[in-house]
């Protein structure tokens, strides 16, 4: 037996089923704009930090460096070096933002610790192969939680600086006694030889992003509750009722009983054209009627 569905559930059905599909694609669309939104707002911080060590060289090169220029050959001061003052102010920063990190490696780094592990190489290498990359960024997980990577290449570009890095007999005397005479050397200018790393996690931004998520498929989903209370409660009072009524007044004139039969009015809508329909119908009936009633006395 063919099961039959009222009107009222028919109407929530089909309601119901375009609310899944549009609070769907909603939550797809919305998702998708808040894992960009994280990831743009997590490169803005990488972009940030990495150009604040390079604020930092360029303010140790220019006002540190030529300050201690007659200190090296007594005595080799790392402070000197652009490289060196950027790596330990942001290992200050560091300290309050422990997930954040900064490194400046170099293929063949004077002091070892600027040494590449085996992923940066791989990122200096690419970005040797491609010189006039500025800039490659990543993802990686680190510590179990997703981090964006951002590199720019470093290279040779001050002439002054080949005199501690072209040939170990060049380089200042306290220089070799403090690193040896075995790495930072053979560089070549304008070449690739390392990179600026910076690591920005993305966990907080992409909780920040899920939980904006979660609000607005919760806000979303009260608003089509709302409005399937309001269009539940406005087809029942301007459909579903009249729809009754002129129901109960049809059986209640085919059971005979039409000058009895109140038929509902007012209205100037398709359900009121209906009714008044009902009612010519009605007359005429109770005119065909009596004319029948008639016929039999006049013969």
């Amino acid at each position: 037996m063919k099961r039959k569905f009222s009107l009222s559930v028919k109407f929530n059905l089909v309601f119901l089923f375009i609310f899944a599909i549009a609070l769907s694609a909603a939550g797809v669309v919305a998702d998708r704009l808040l894992q960009k939104q994280a990831l743009d707002e997590t490169v803005h911080d990488a972009n940030v930090l990495i150009s604040a060590a390079a604020s930092m060289q360029s303010y140790t090169a220019t006002h540190v460096t030529p300050l201690l220029a007659t200190q090296i050959k007594y005595q080799f001061v790392p402070e000197s070096i652009p490289a060196f003052s950027a790596i330990e102010m942001l290992n200050l920063l560091q300290k309050d933002f422990p997930n954040f990190s900064y490194k400046s490696t170099m293929l063949n780094p004077t002091n070892p610790r600027d040494r590449p592990t085996d992923w940066e190489t791989d990122v200096i290498t690419h970005l040797h192969d491609h010189p006039d990359l500025k800039q490659m960024s990543g993802q990686r997980i680190s510590s179990g939680n997703p981090t964006l990577f951002l590199a720019r290449p470093s290279r040779i570009t001050d002439v002054a600086c080949m005199q501690c890095h072209s040939t170990p007999s060049a380089a200042p005397a306290t220089m070799i006694d403090k690193y040896g005479s075995a790495n930072g050397f053979g560089w070549t200018m304008n070449d690739v030889i390392g990179a600026e790393f910076v690591s920005v996690p993305m966990t907080q931004p992409i909780e920040r992003g899920r939980a904006v998520w979660r609000t607005f498929m919760l806000s979303l989903t009260a608003v089509f509750a709302v409005v399937l209370i309001v269009m539940n409660v406005m087809v029942n009072m301007l459909i579903t009722r009249p729809i009754q009524a002129l129901s109960r007044a049809a059986d209640e004139m085919s059971l005979g009983k039409l000058a009895e039969t109140p038929l509902p009015t007012g209205g100037s809508d398709e359900i009121a054209s209906l009714a008044v329909s009902f009612g010519r119908m009605r007359t005429s009936l109770v005119e065909a009627f009596k004319i029948l009633d008639e016929e039999p006395h006049e013969s």
